[in-house]
């Protein structure tokens, strides 16, 4: 019995919307550098009949395992030709029931940095666009910012022990 739903096999091995945008209107970059999980997400946005501002385009480049591969292609697919507001209210656990299969337990932190990257390229574009940014965006931006000094910080501590073993 495959640990692996097929909805997150054919994510990973055709997955959707990779690779980068030629001057995107915003990016976003979320990892962990305990798993070694990257994502990074390229916007294009666009207006639709109503004048809401909407996901024209997205893709993405990820360096991590099947799963972190899966819920990023899953995530563009979900959020592509939405408004911001509807991307805006993804969460993790969207995409964990969509991949189907109870995920590992040490496999949904994938979900939580898809998200966090979706979240990250939409305060860039707010930010490049000039517009004010929603205060519970300001507030992931900040939780994520700070996870990832945090995670920063324990990798130059490890650097600093590793130099003085070396010595």
């Amino acid at each position: 019995m495959p640990i692996y739903s097929k909805k997150i096999i054919q994510h990973f091995k055709r997955p959707k919307n990779v690779g980068k945008i030629k001057n995107p209107n915003g990016t976003g970059e979320a990892g962990n550098l305990l798993c070694g999980d990257l994502m990074k997400l390229y916007l294009k946005i666009g207006k639709n009949k109503k004048n809401e501002e909407f996901i024209k385009d997205i893709k993405f480049e990820t360096l991590g395992c099947a799963v972190a591969v899966a819920n990023t292609s899953l995530l563009t697919t979900l959020v592509k030709g939405k408004t911001i507001k509807e991307a805006l209210e993804i969460k993790k656990e969207d995409l964990i029931e969509k991949l189907g299969k109870p995920l590992p337990p040490f496999k949904i932190h994938c979900s939580i940095l898809a998200v966090d990257a979706l979240k990250e390229a939409i305060y860039d574009y707010y930010k490049r666009s000039g517009k004010k940014i929603p205060p519970e965006l300001e507030i992931e931006h900040q939780r994520i910012t700070r996870i990832k000094n945090q995670a920063e910080g324990r990798y130059k501590e490890f650097r600093k022990l590793e130099e003085e073993v070396l010595k």
